[in-house]
């Protein structure tokens, strides 16, 4: 069950990250040209609307058709969500997560059943006359049932999330947020659920805090900032780069492994969560679009005119509950506890065998942690002459040729099942992980 609904919270996500531009795009409008924005213009200001109401969703749509049932999957998925987009009254990211995969999934399903029948020759003509004609029923489906469905059920959602922030109790959400992030379900919380949630309500305020509850660099930074005063050993030298990567790249997944690796330091995040929360709703805080990848550098670039300061209150007292809370947790830890943060963990012998021509590291969202990790790989392995390709992608899609995985612990299990094959190097910390000399070396042998 478990890993069914990671499964669907990545696939959500999935169908926002490839778009994340065009969210940054749209967010730059709205910050600079918006009336009460930094360079007031009503003409650039035009496309505004519709960059959210249409351009974003069928993007959305378009890639989850894509994921189903690539680019024919991907068109129908996309004139599908068109229908949806007519249907309602809103902007509609809840409804492109659901069109755009239904229509791939229909036209995946109809090939299925006619693609061999189809008499030699009529291959084309059957290919364009089928997507067209099931776009049009898919259309015509969702402008009379599922638009309106949809608008219903968002309504109901905002409507719920609005009492919840009206009642002051919006602060308890860190209870479920922290948690889930430190599992690596961050990006399906942010892009599946309070990013789309996050658009709507900016669309009608010019700004919402649904922006601010999951990418908070405050929680993160704070135990980071404990482990490098008070913790030991391995941990503790490696947390200044780790805040340093986290704070201005804005790669959160780094602090995930100090909390596994001491579990108490949930408290300290979920406190400082909730700390953030509570000072961003009670100054009004919110950004123009999600910050990504949610550094300080983004933050501030998605902040709306003369709302700075307010963003930076809630990240400074995130930021100064997680330190306090963790720093005591640190110093009631027993001198045997504070090492054994990054031992190495290798599900597979690292002794290789014949020519390794890719490698790949594999996240859960296949673009932040993976890509530095890979950066940093690729680095040694050039100071070393050795030249092979180091990729990065998602768990999910490692592909086929890879000869080498390396991820981390928790994701080590879900990348073999994906490519049984290769040799999986479970990594605990991202910057200064052992295993990349170790692989090195290796392959240095090898040569």
């Amino acid at each position: 069950m478990k890993q069914q609904v990671q499964k669907f919270g990545r696939f959500l996500s999935g169908m926002v990250l490839p778009n994340i531009s065009a969210l940054i795009a749209w967010g730059f409008f709205t910050a600079i040209f918006l009336q009460g924005g930094w360079f007031p213009n009503e003409k650039m200001a035009a496309v505004i609307s519709p960059m959210l109401n249409y351009l974003i969703p069928v993007l959305m749509g378009y890639t989850g058709g894509k994921m189903v049932y690539g680019t024919r999957g991907a068109v129908v998925g996309a004139v599908a969500t068109f229908g949806i987009i007519i249907g309602g009254s809103i902007p509609m990211f809840l409804g492109a997560m659901i069109a755009g995969p239904l229509g791939g999934w229909l036209v995946k399903k109809l090939d299925g059943l006619l693609k061999d029948k189809i008499p030699t020759g009529f291959e084309m003509l059957y290919d364009n006359f089928s997507a067209g004609i099931l776009g049009m029923i898919l259309v015509m489906l969702c402008f009379w049932i599922m638009g309106p469905l949809v608008e219903g059920a968002s309504n109901a959602l905002g409507n719920g999330v609005k009492a919840i922030v009206d009642a002051g109790m919006l602060p308890l959400a860190s209870v479920i947020i922290e948690p889930a992030k430190i599992l690596f379900l961050n990006n399906a919380i942010q892009y599946g659920v309070l990013t789309p949630l996050g658009l709507a309500d900016a669309a009608e305020a010019g700004k919402s805090i649904y922006f601010l509850l999951e990418g908070n660099l405050g929680p993160g930074l704070g135990v980071l900032l404990a482990c490098w005063f008070f913790g030991k050993g391995e941990a503790k030298s490696s947390a200044p780069g780790a805040i340093i990567i986290q704070f201005f790249g804005g790669i959160h997944e780094l602090y995930f492994p100090y909390v596994l690796m001491k579990p108490a330091l949930i408290i300290a995040v979920i406190l400082g969560g909730s700390a953030g929360i509570l000072t961003n709703s009670l100054l009004g805080s919110g950004l123009v679009a999600a910050a990504t990848p949610g550094s300080i550098f983004a933050y501030m670039a998605m902040a709306p005119k003369g709302g700075a300061l307010p963003v930076l209150a809630g990240i400074a007292a995130a930021t100064a509950v997680s330190f306090i809370a963790a720093s005591i947790i640190y110093k009631r830890s027993k001198d045997d506890e504070e090492e054994g943060s990054f031992q190495s963990f290798d599900p597979l012998d690292l002794s290789l065998d014949g020519g390794v021509k890719k490698i790949v590291f594999a996240c859960d969202a296949g673009m932040g942690s993976s890509a530095m990790a890979a950066a940093t790989l690729t680095n040694k392995l050039n100071k070393a002459g050795i030249n092979i390709k180091v990729a990065h992608t998602s768990v999910d899609e490692i592909p086929e040729d890879a000869e080498i995985i390396l991820t981390h612990t928790s994701l080590a299990d879900r990348a073999k099942s994906y490519n049984s094959t290769a040799r999986i190097i479970a990594v605990s910390n991202f910057v200064e992980a052992p295993e990349y000399d170790r692989l090195v070396e290796e392959l240095k042998k090898q040569q």
